[in-house]
C-alpha cells in the first residue's frame, strides 16, 4: 500500500467529513483486479457498511468530477478495523503504548520493517521499541503503520 497523495486526500477530506465521519486515512495498492484506492471512516459509534456505501457513492461522484485520479482504481471505503491503519502524527499520538508495526519507505539503521510498542511521538518521529532499541522514525518516511489489535 502507498499512502494517497495530499491532492487526493485534499478532495476526499472534505467530502467524508461533510458526510459526519472522520477520514482516518487513504491510501493506493495492487489487488488482481489493478489498484485500490482504500479509503479509512471512523466515527465515534463505529462504521456500519450502510456508512461505508453512503461515503462511497458520494465520493464515487466526487472523484469522478474532480478527475484527480488519472488511471482507473477500484474505491474501496471501510472502518479502520483492529489493526487500525495510522497515517498523521495524532494519530500515532493516540496510540503511545500499543504495539505497532511500521513500514519505512527507505531503510533505517539497516531495516525497513519496525515492530513494537510505539513510545513516544513528537515532533514529527514516532519512537518503536524493537529488540530494546528505540528508533525515531519520521512519519513523513513511512509507507505504512498499523497497530497491532487484540481481540478480547
Amino acid at each position: 500500500m502507498q499512502r494517497a497523495s495530499t491532492q487526493v486526500v485534499n478532495v476526499i477530506e472534505p467530502v467524508v467529513t461533510g458526510l459526519g465521519y472522520e477520514l482516518v486515512g487513504a491510501e493506493f495498492g495492487q489487488a488482481e483486479n489493478g489498484t485500490t484506492l482504500r479509503i479509512y471512516i471512523d466515527k465515534p459509534e463505529g462504521i456500519l457498511m450502510e456508512d461505508c456505501a453512503a461515503v462511497s457513492r458520494q465520493l464515487n461522484a466526487v472523484l469522478d468530477v474532480e478527475d484527480t485520479i488519472k488511471s482507473a482504481y477500484l474505491l474501496e471505503v471501510s472502518s479502520p478495523g483492529v489493526d487500525r491503519p495510522l497515517f498523521t502524527e495524532p494519530q500515532f499520538a493516540a496510540q503511545i503504548g500499543q504495539e505497532v508495526k511500521v513500514k519505512l519507505t527507505d531503510a533505517v539503521g539497516g531495516r525497513r520493517n519496525f515492530k513494537g510498542p510505539l513510545i513516544a511521538v513528537k515532533d514529527g518521529l514516532a519512537t518503536v521499541e524493537v529488540d530494546g532499541i528505540d528508533y525515531d522514525l519520521a512519519i513523513s518516511d513511512i509507507e505504512q503503520a498499523h497497530i497491532k489489535g487484540r481481540l478480547t
